[in-house]
């Protein structure tokens, strides 16, 4: 049945037309979200493009493009043994820009992206909607009707039907890629401390070139100093401070390229001879293990590239990909070529080779602008962090932490304050710690390396599920990135106990936090679908619910979104009374970027119309904030009115229990929702009785004014319920919040008492309260506590 509803010109639905013109048993394919992100591309002039292009310099090239400060004195921490060795390094250095940053990032990974989203969490939004690997159950059909919901469909026999049927065989493999994501999220985490720390130090340190008898020390206070002027900054949000930041991007990248090229001329112009991969052979053969453990440091000319693919939010991958291509790769090839040429004359200078080889009549201002520069891209690495954080708190795999938004304008510009005083301790103890930017450079090696190998395996899975390539193209891609990924991967490891070491302990650190949660949030959930209320109980109950019905609205919050939970049962047992109305609200989040506010609630009737019980499910995408405010409750409120409007327009069109708007019978349906655009989806997900279905029909607010003569048959009871429905909200709305608390039972082994008794405990201690993420105030707060055990 088709689902196109006419809609009056003053509607304010014009918006969303598109969206009720869908079939009502077909969710958006893959073409029609691949339709609009064309359009998105096609909006974009080629001097707009160029204008983001430019302003994508500040955000996401902060951190690669200050590599030139510290990559020639890790590769050679000690010495440099032949000139010939220069240009090995250089050639080395060469390609693995042209490889990684280039090649697989701006032109494959990048095109990955949700909707403009990057990073690890938002490839495995990617995987959950294309395949059933989200641990948490609590996926409905109707999320799959979101406008932003665009998934593949399958041929039975294909290959990537194949892999889906695979990862979705066994629990194992769920909880294997979700390890996965988990290591690569923690591990951008270890870059959002190190990155400060090396980039900033590295800076600083040019001080010492033209005053060398200056206490290193003093270095590290400067530095430190510094770096706690960044933190404290951060409350502020990048969008205050970020119009300085592609002007100063672009003047380091101008400046180093420039200087680059004035040293090739001064110094040799045969290090462009490192062009040629012969002397990457050449420098293994000549260096042999030693050459080998030197890979830790030439991948440092790639650290920033994980940054680049996660803070990729507020720019087209087009503009990214100009930046990059005409700015970004040619000025570092040229820096690092002009850094190897004055190397090949002075290989006793390795140790601070980008300062000593500046002109002298720029070195203070070039120093001001790399220490600017250093601050920038710190920043991008801090964001990112923030921004990934926020996605593992939406996926459930995360401590439930503040998160503010402090732009009006970039809902992607987020600032956390726990994580962001957590990572200025951990940076400041880094940088005073170590002291030398060798070992900072080991362990920030480490840290990347371990990220890319993590991508290259979620990517492989996009490229078949999602993208749908041809297995010898996903061969190809996996096969090259392993080879380079490994081959680093293979170097950093004999650095760990170097230094390499550090983003190995934060990493394992911020894992057992975050899988433990992630581990108590499943429990918890599988607890509320296993203990939850029959509806033959409810029923029973009568219409009164055994209990004095007092004036108000009640608002029970669950994880549920589906069937009546415990705490509902656990409350009446031991209170007498229950409010006139009650609205079970449930809070989910999904694996998308955002879900429009016209598709947010979705409303369903539980029980008889007598029994005055709703549900209503709210939806959030990971990029979304969701703060329980006064605007929050009158959304729900008025999606609950045009509930009962509606289910009230849709029984006067016939005698049957069950019609569409154009009076054709539906399918039987055990579970029915509205949402507040007007439009409801069926689907048999609840075993309850059939006086809990409404009408599954999609319609907007202004219906044609052909079931206006139905609709006035139940205008009498309409109005009765809205009345009754306002008359109890005036009277007040009580919150009701469950406070469950989760014990190993005894014969749980000791790890997990461990994990659950006190890990667990003690994140659900000093974690923010529900009561306070929803901003619920204490006098219309009730908490209902409950014990369980696993």
């Amino acid at each position: 049945m088709d689902g196109r509803v006419e809609i009056d010109e003053d509607s304010d639905n014009k918006g969303s037309m598109w969206v009720l013109d869908q079939k009502l048993d077909q969710p958006m394919d893959e073409e029609a979200g691949r339709l609009r992100n064309m359009y998105r591309e096609k909006k974009f002039s080629a001097l707009l493009l160029l204008r983001l292009a430019f302003q994508s310099l500040g955000v996401v090239f902060g951190d690669l493009g200050t590599s030139p400060l510290y990559v020639f004195y890790n590769t050679f921490p000690r010495e440099i043994n032949e000139p010939e060795d220069v240009i090995g390094a250089l050639s080395l250095i060469i390609y693995s820009l042209t490889l990684v940053p280039l090649l697989k990032y701006v032109f494959v990974v990048c095109k990955a992206n949700d909707n403009g989203q990057g990073g690890t969490f938002a490839l495995y939004s990617l995987l959950c909607r294309h395949a059933n690997v989200k641990i948490i159950p609590n996926q409905h059909r109707t999320d799959e009707e979101l406008t932003t919901y665009s998934r593949s469909t399958f041929h039975e026999q294909s290959y990537a039907a194949k892999t889906k049927r695979w990862l979705e065989r066994h629990a194992s493999r769920k909880t294997a890629l979700l390890l996965l994501v988990l290591v690569g999220t923690c591990m951008v985490i270890g870059d959002g401390i190190l990155t400060p720390a090396i980039s900033v130090l590295s800076a600083v340190g040019g001080i010492k070139v033209n005053s060398p008898n200056m206490n290193s020390d003093i270095v590290i206070l400067v530095a430190v100093v510094i770096l706690v002027g960044l933190f404290s900054m951060q409350h502020y949000g990048t969008d205050r401070v970020g119009w300085l930041f592609a002007p100063i991007v672009l003047l380091w990248f101008l400046m180093i390229g420039g200087i680059g090229v004035f040293n090739i001329w001064k110094y040799d112009s045969s290090v462009l001879k490192a062009f040629s991969p012969l002397y990457i052979y050449r420098y293994f053969k000549r260096n042999g293990k030693e050459g080998w453990t030197s890979l830790g440091g030439i991948m440092l000319s790639i650290t920033g590239t994980e940054a680049l693919f996660a803070d990729l939010s507020h720019f087209p991958v087009s503009a990214v990909q100009i930046a990059f291509t005409l700015v970004v790769f040619p000025c570092l090839l040229s820096a690092y070529s002009g850094q190897a040429a004055y190397l090949m004359n002075n290989r006793g200078h390795v140790s601070d080779a980008f300062y000593r080889s500046i002109p002298e009549g720029i070195y203070w201002p070039m120093f001001i602008v790399a220490t600017a520069a250093a601050v920038v891209a710190s920043q991008a690495t801090i964001s990112a962090t923030f921004s990934i954080i926020k996605q593992a708190l939406s996926h459930g795999c995360f401590p439930r932490v503040k998160v503010v938004h402090t732009s009006k304008k970039f809902l992607g510009q987020i600032y956390v304050p726990d994580i962001n005083w957590i990572l200025m301790v951990l940076c400041i103890a880094v940088t005073a710690g170590f002291k030398k930017q060798s070992q900072i450079g080991n362990a920030y090696g480490t840290a990347v390396v371990i990220v890319m190998l993590v991508t290259t395996l979620l990517m492989t899975l996009i490229m078949i599920l999602v993208w749908r390539c041809h297995w010898i193209l996903v061969l190809i891609f996996t096969c090259l990135s392993l080879l380079v990924e490994c081959t680093y991967f293979s170097a950093v490891l004999f650095k760990v106990d170097q230094g390499g070491w550090v983003p190995l302990v934060i990493a394992a650190a911020f894992l057992i936090i975050m899988y433990v949660w992630h581990y108590g949030t499943v429990k918890r959930y599988e607890f509320e679908m296993h203990s939850k209320v029959s509806m033959a109980w409810i029923l029973g109950l009568g219409p009164s619910l055994g209990l004095v019905r007092v004036p108000g609205i009640g608002l029970v919050y669950t994880e549920l979104a589906r069937g009546v939970p415990h705490i509902f049962s656990h409350f009446i047992t031991n209170l007498p009374a229950i409010h006139s109305v009650v609205v079970f609200v449930c809070v989910k989040y999904l694996p998308v970027y955002t879900v429009p506010e016209e598709e947010r609630f979705l409303v369903k009737r539980i029980g008889p119309k007598s029994f005055h019980m709703f549900r209503c499910v709210a939806r959030y995408g990971y990029r979304d904030l969701h703060k329980k405010d006064d605007d929050f409750e009158k959304k729900l409120f008025e999606s609950l009115f045009m509930f009962v409007r509606l289910e009230s327009m849709m029984e006067g069109c016939s005698d049957s229990e069950e019609y569409s708007l154009y009076g054709q019978q539906t399918e039987q349906s055990r579970d029915g929702f509205l949402n507040n655009n007007g439009n409801t989806n069926s689907s048999n997900v609840d075993t309850i009785s059939s006086v809990d279905s409404i009408v599954p029909v999609k319609s907007p607010i202004h219906v044609n004014n052909t079931v206006g003569s139905s609709s006035q048959l139940s205008s009498h009871t309409e109005t009765d319920e809205l009345e009754f429905l306002k008359n109890c909200r005036d009277a007040g709305v009580v919150h009701i919040l469950g406070n469950t608390v989760i014990r190993a039972s005894r014969d749980s082994r000791f790890y997990k008492k461990i994990a659950v008794d006190y890990v667990y405990a003690f994140l659900r201690k000093i974690c923010r309260e529900n009561s306070v993420i929803f901003n619920i105030p204490h006098e219309s707060l009730l908490n209902v506590g409950q014990i369980f055990y696993v």
